[in-house]
């Protein structure tokens, strides 16, 4: 295994940390403390000489605790419940815990629209920006008392990776109940294999990444795996180790081969198209030809309304539409130049059409290229 990956890691000047719940919490789902001042002192000593930004999940446990509840609620209001409680006395763990070494720590608590909004996008890159340049250590939750199915990230595996792109780390360090991806899931097959380096993300990958099996989490080990390939794309690495051995962070950030790392990929995909790619969500489909298909991923060209065989959805100029083949596979995504109305007159015509049919043009394209990107 080449050890390029792992000098770069040790190198590393900028740091994202994401905890998930597994590693806060003990077997019956309640806070340990005892690991989680074990923890605090991975993370005080990654904060030396870098700069680092935790994504930390708990909230809702430590909330469950709080209240005496026999389970974590099913129901959402119960979980928001949960987390009102809970998210105080997490942020008062990680005061106390980095309070001690006069280190300072600052809360931000998340929801999917402070990501899919551009202006609030970029609001959120200034603010870590400055909390980092002022030697702070970011504290980032999602905001799980206010989100609902349409805010949600659904796990902080996708917050992790949509922080990580933010602040453009170089690299993530994804703190898990399992020491990585195996060739099996290891808790059922004893001959299950770490895979120890990964360089591409590939379906076959994907296969291989079960559910976490945790009644506290949310994300299993095929979140942790997308994540590392959102991150991957530009240009970042990850690594997936366990977080329930203390010093494991430390050994990772000092290079040693622990966990699973995940290399960056060498076409590095801009800022912007990231955000495309994996910070939208779409508000209607676009069928597309085979011709159109071939012209967007093959040559990235725009896509022009003569290519767009069906229109779906309920969406204005500027939301972001999924593009799907005739067999059904999203493999695109983008932001229309035109409205769902508009477009569904103008689809399968051609661009010399458009102002005849509509009686004005934006411009010739339905989704331009600079606004589209592959999947």
């Amino acid at each position: 295994m080449s050890t390029s990956g792992r000098e770069a890691v040790r190198a590393a000047r900028r740091v994202v940390v994401k905890i998930g719940t597994n590693a806060l919490t003990n077997a019956t789902g309640r806070f340990n403390r005892a690991h989680f001042e074990a923890l605090s002192e991975d993370l005080l000593w990654a904060a030396q000489g870098r700069e680092l930004v935790v994504v930390s999940s708990g909230a809702i446990a430590l909330g469950v605790e709080r209240l005496g509840l026999p389970a974590r609620p099913k129901d959402i209001p119960g979980k928001q419940a949960c987390a009102a409680v809970g998210q105080s006395r997490l942020m008062q763990a990680y005061e106390d815990a980095f309070g001690r070494a006069d280190k300072r720590v600052a809360q931000l608590l998340l929801t999917h629209e402070d990501v899919q909004d551009r202006r609030r996008y970029l609001n959120v890159k200034h603010v870590l920006e400055k909390l980092l340049e002022a030697g702070v250590v970011p504290v980032i939750n999602e905001n799980d008392t206010v989100s609902v199915d349409e805010l949600k990230f659904g796990d902080n595996d996708t917050l992790a990776s949509l922080v990580t792109g933010v602040v453009e780390a170089d690299v993530l360090v994804v703190l898990s109940d399992v020491e990585g991806l195996f060739t099996a899931d290891p808790r059922k097959d004893p001959q299950a294999k770490l895979l120890e380096q990964v360089d591409a993300v590939t379906p076959e990958l994907l296969a291989l990444a079960g559910g976490s099996g945790s009644t506290v989490g949310t994300g299993g080990m095929s979140t942790k795996v997308r994540a590392a390939a959102r991150v991957a794309e530009r240009g970042i690495r990850c690594v997936i180790t366990s977080g329930a051995v203390p010093g494991r962070l430390r050994a990772v950030l000092q290079g040693q081969p622990m966990g699973t790392l995940f290399e960056a990929a060498e076409n590095r995909r801009s800022a912007r198209m990231a955000w495309i790619a994996h910070a939208l969500r779409p508000k209607g489909r676009l069928v597309v030809d085979a011709g159109a298909r071939e012209a967007i991923v093959g040559s990235k060209r725009s896509l022009l309304p003569s290519g767009v065989k069906q229109v779906e959805g309920d969406f204005g100029r500027g939301d972001p539409v999924d593009l799907v083949d005739e067999q059904g596979t999203i493999f695109a995504r983008g932001l229309s130049a035109y409205e769902e109305s508009e477009l569904r007159r103008i689809a399968g015509r051609k661009s010399s059409d458009i102002e005849s049919i509509l009686g004005y043009r934006y411009i010739d394209e339905a989704v331009h290229r600079d606004d589209l990107a592959v999947l």
